[in-house]
């Protein structure tokens, strides 16, 4: 029997409203709290035809190990967000300054970090693929190994880590979602997108309306259900986390139960909240602690 992955799609979540639930779910700052370095990076690419800002959050032993190697989270923003947006929201620099990681928030605009299909210079996800990781290895002093290279993100970012874990298995060793869209180029034609009139612009000027290549490119449950047996052992571990309340909990539940049926390794939680920043906070500290736990069993392994 053939399953009805798509769920409304409604992805965009107003800035405002995050900010107001992150600050809610944020533990009273401390004075002597440390905050790890945050730098702005711009870098200037030949895909996207422009120049494309970055930050990075340094963990605090970065200038104090002068000959140290550290590994990279890549932490994707959602819908209205920017480079700079969740780190501002979520406390990231706080919650940083306790791990030995550094972090990449790359700029993904609205674009589902896909190459869009109406847009030519709009090349999100080979930007980042493609340019971005090689750029952060040259200038940075990391661990140029997919081993110690993570991808994660909220909501659409969300949707971009799990792509990129299962499209690029070579670059990373985890991909973790936060209230991600799992079927965000699971429909085919515009009048199944039950979105909002401006969400369902923003999904048509991504995907396309009549380019069925470009969503099956982009659809994560035909991605892992293409994926022969011989495939899944060299995939990254996958995480992913959705709230109760959350008008996404169907599209993540579906996609357990498909990585369950392929028998890939992953965990998923769902656990009481809705689609904001009062989620979103506990679990990016979550997932900073599992990639930190990640990168030392697999470095573990590495040096037997």
């Amino acid at each position: 029997m053939k399953r009805n992955y798509l769920l409304p799609i409604l992805f965009l979540l107003l800035p405002a409203v995050f900010a107001a639930r992150a600050q809610q779910s944020a533990t009273p700052p401390n004075a002597n709290e440390q905050r790890a370095v945050v730098k702005t990076f711009q870098f200037d690419s030949r895909l996207m035809a422009r120049q494309i800002s970055y930050n990075v959050v340094f963990p605090l032993a970065y200038e104090t190990e002068k000959d140290a190697r550290f590994p990279v989270l890549y932490f994707l923003h959602g819908t209205g967000g920017s480079y700079k947006k969740y780190a501002e929201e979520t406390k990231l620099s706080e919650y940083a300054a306790r791990h030995r990681i550094i972090i990449v928030n790359p700029e993904g605009g609205n674009g589902f970090y896909a190459d869009s299909a109406t847009v030519p210079n709009d090349k999100y996800e080979s930007y980042i693929a493609g340019e971005l990781i090689h750029e952060v290895d040259k200038n940075l002093r990391t661990i140029a190994d997919r081993r110690a290279r993570a991808v994660a993100g909220f909501s659409m970012g969300g949707y971009g880590a799990l792509k990129f874990g299962l499209k690029y298995p070579d670059k990373f060793i985890l991909a973790a979602s936060i209230s991600g869209p799992a079927a965000a180029a699971s429909w085919r034609k515009p009048e199944d997108i039950t979105s909002p009139p401006d969400i369902k612009n923003v999904l048509l000027s991504v995907f396309g309306g009549k380019n069925p290549a470009t969503l099956e490119a982009n659809d994560l449950f035909r991605i892992v259900g293409d994926l022969p047996p011989e495939k899944i052992a060299g995939l990254p571990f996958i995480y992913f986390a959705c709230g109760t309340e959350d008008f996404l909990i169907g599209q993540n539940r579906n996609f357990a139960s498909l990585l369950f049926e392929k028998k890939i390794p992953h965990e998923f939680r769902q656990l009481p909240g809705r689609h904001d920043g009062v989620f979103a906070a506990p679990q990016t500290r979550e997932i900073l602690r599992l990639s930190e736990r990640v990168f030392a069993e697999r470095k573990e392994v590495s040096n037997k």
